[in-house]
């Protein structure tokens, strides 16, 4: 008889241990998908909040005017921002003035337009993004250019909001 209560007796401990398994088990796979669905809302939120930038951001260089898309860059010394045309500026005051005597001031209307294609990538404050651009120009002197551009920024989480620390924008060789 005591054998059997021996026998018994273990199959219950084995039992409690798997149902114990079970319930650790249940527990680990509910926490992963809680965060696989919080990383998920997050590069929807992420993506929704990264089009609103790169739209807001076209609209205000497709202005004419460089204190419009001011907003959107850090204005720390030795930040350093490659464009098409010059090379670099290593400050938004060189990006500014650059910006302007370069293309503004030859410039009669023109318009910045971002493509379908934006890809956003964040850790924590800093994402990066990269989206296809093109660049419809009409200069004073009648000529209409039209350029593709590359883009890609990297942007930093500020109290004020998300700021680009640094930017490249590229055009194909041989124009688009």
């Amino acid at each position: 008889m005591e054998m059997v209560l021996q026998t018994n007796s273990a199959n219950a401990r084995r039992g409690e241990r798997w149902r114990w398994l079970v319930y650790v088990a249940l527990a680990l796979t509910g926490g992963l998908l809680t965060f696989v669905g919080a990383r998920a809302q997050q590069k929807a939120t992420d993506d929704a909040t990264f089009r609103k930038l790169i739209d807001a951001y076209c609209a205000a260089w497709s202005t004419g005017n460089p204190d419009n898309p001011a907003r959107f860059y850090a204005k720390e010394d030795g930040l350093v921002f490659y464009d098409v045309a010059p090379f670099s500026y290593h400050s938004w005051k060189e990006y500014h003035e650059g910006v302007k005597a370069a293309i503004f001031d030859n410039m009669e209307s023109g318009t910045l337009s971002a493509g379908k294609d934006l890809k956003v990538r964040r850790r924590g404050t800093v994402a990066w993004t990269t989206v296809s651009m093109h660049l419809s120009e009409k200069t004073k002197d009648g000529k209409n250019v039209e350029t593709d551009i590359r883009y890609t920024g990297i942007w930093e989480r500020r109290p004020t909001g998300w700021l680009l620390v640094h930017e490249h924008l590229s055009a194909p060789l041989g124009g688009s």
